[in-house]
């Protein structure tokens, strides 16, 4: 097979294929090296490819599979992790020049499991800065770029992950999610992304935004890929005290199950409020789809909604002063404008209110819980508009894009989105669907059936040809 095709293989596709010895590990990585090369200068999506480690450990697994070998779906699959997770020996930025040098002597939890699970990690992606937003217009590394229109945003705070799957730079990649981060470029880029159950996935060796609203979850480009990556990165971590003590469900058992008696509920209040024309249609058709498919589709309300956006400030930006204090008085000029701003108004916000936004919390918790007996999944737009443009203001689309993100944030529930469309510039739309706590197979297993049923998630965007950024 070409380089093209190879990068153009879901990972569970290159996994099969790697098994049959019909492609090794070595050429496999030697294809997305080459993408990188070839895409980086108008994508951007990495800050630092790690080419002569990648290409020492695809060697190491190739002699494995060449043995029979294998450690599991993932052995020899190329993959990229977002520059807030630790990597031994390498720097890790969290697109800051205040941690341009930090290097850290051990991987994080789910770094670490990716290798032992035979990933091959390419190189650490660029993101907004201290993952403090939802554009990753980055004023240190650049902005990262929309592979379907370099104009545009790839959305964040995981910009880098989302374009670098959707052009083929890596099979999958790692993201976090506060309000919506793994979720957003997910949908911005075409391309599918979950935010498991908060204390699923360890976020040991992870530079915090907020420690109570930060998720790990995978970024690929099938609801397959993302079963079979989560099945890995999931688990007890006794290094990480947020992370439950659960065991992990096989994950990509469950995807056959279908929807057939499902109930999918569409929430009445928020999530169709100021949508744009176009994502609002192809979101509704694919809740066509899933009806057509045996699901039970039925009107749904949740309490306190008009609530949670200011509950959800009210936790992340103190958090993220929590950890930024030292630093920020030391050197406010260091930090984006951006970020900075919203780092001191989160120092503004008084421990009452803090208090108060967690009270609201539970509240929110125990009352969906509720409509939880009602429905599996609930079913929204990803993001209320497809990608902005790189020039328009940050802090309007960050506050657009994670409308519909964040109150999963505070609840901690699964959420994934999956390409349901392109609008008619070419753009990609996302649907959302949520699940019950702790229930990832229900979500997947949906979104898995979406998937069989449809080809959106098939389309790579024209990067063979990309032409140089505009504006």
């Amino acid at each position: 097979m070409k380089g093209q095709e190879l990068t153009g293989l879901t990972l569970a596709e290159a996994s099969r294929l790697i098994r049959r010895r019909e492609i090794s590990p070595t050429e496999l990585t030697e294809a997305c090296l080459a993408r990188i090369r070839t895409l980086e200068p108008q994508v951007n999506a990495f800050i630092t490819v790690m080419a002569e480690e990648a290409m020492a450990t695809a060697r190491l697994l190739g002699e494995e599979a060449a043995r029979g070998e294998l450690r599991g779906p993932l052995h020899g699959i190329p993959v990229g992790v977002k520059d807030l997770f630790f990597t031994a020996g390498f720097p890790t930025t969290a697109g800051s020049p205040l941690l341009a040098h930090h290097i850290s002597q051990e991987d994080a939890t789910v770094v670490a499991r990716l290798r032992q699970a035979g990933a091959v990690v390419v190189g650490k992606l660029n993101l907004h800065e201290f993952a403090l937003g939802a554009t990753s217009k980055n004023p240190h590394f650049g902005p990262v770029r929309n592979p379907w229109d370099l104009s545009r945003v790839a959305g964040g705070s995981s910009g880098g992950s989302g374009a670098a799957v959707a052009v083929g730079e890596c099979l999958a990649a790692l993201g976090t999610d506060t309000g919506g981060s793994i979720r957003i470029p997910s949908s911005l880029c075409g391309i599918t992304g979950l935010k498991p159950t908060y204390g699923r996935v360890s976020l040991h060796g992870v530079v915090p935004l907020s420690w109570s609203l930060d998720h790990v979850g995978p970024m690929c480009r099938t609801a397959e890929d993302c079963a079979l990556v989560l099945e890995v990165i999931a688990g007890p971590d006794e290094r990480d005290a947020s992370c439950a003590p659960f065991p992990v469900p096989r994950y990509s058992h469950q995807l056959e199950e279908g929807v057939r008696g499902l109930r999918i509920g569409l929430p009445q209040e928020h999530f169709w409020e100021g949508v744009d024309g176009e994502v609002a249609n192809l979101v509704r058709q694919a809740v066509d789809v899933l009806a057509e498919l045996g699901a039970q589709v039925r009107e749904v309300s949740l309490p306190y909604m008009d609530m949670i956006p200011h509950a959800v400030v009210s936790i992340m930006l103190p958090e993220a002063v929590a950890y930024h204090l030292p630093r920020l008085r030391q050197h406010p000029e260091a930090y984006g404008e951006d970020v900075r701003l919203r780092l001191e108004m989160g120092a503004l916000i008084p421990a009452v209110q803090y208090v108060q936004a967690q009270r609201v919390r539970k509240a929110v918790v125990a009352a969906w819980r509720e409509v939880f007996r009602e429905v599996d999944l609930l079913a929204t737009p990803t993001t209320p508009i497809v990608a902005p443009r790189i020039e328009e203001g940050d802090l309007e689309a960050t506050l657009t894009l994670i409308r519909n993100t964040n109150p999963f944030n505070l609840t901690g529930q699964p959420a994934i989105s999956v390409p349901c469309g392109f609008t008619n510039s070419g753009l990609p739309v996302g649907l959302q669907l949520v699940g019950r706590w702790w229930e990832e197979g229900t979500v997947l297993r949906a979104a898995h059936a979406y998937q069989q049923a449809t080809s959106w998630h098939r389309r790579l965007p024209p990067s063979s040809s990309m032409p140089p950024p505009r504006g």
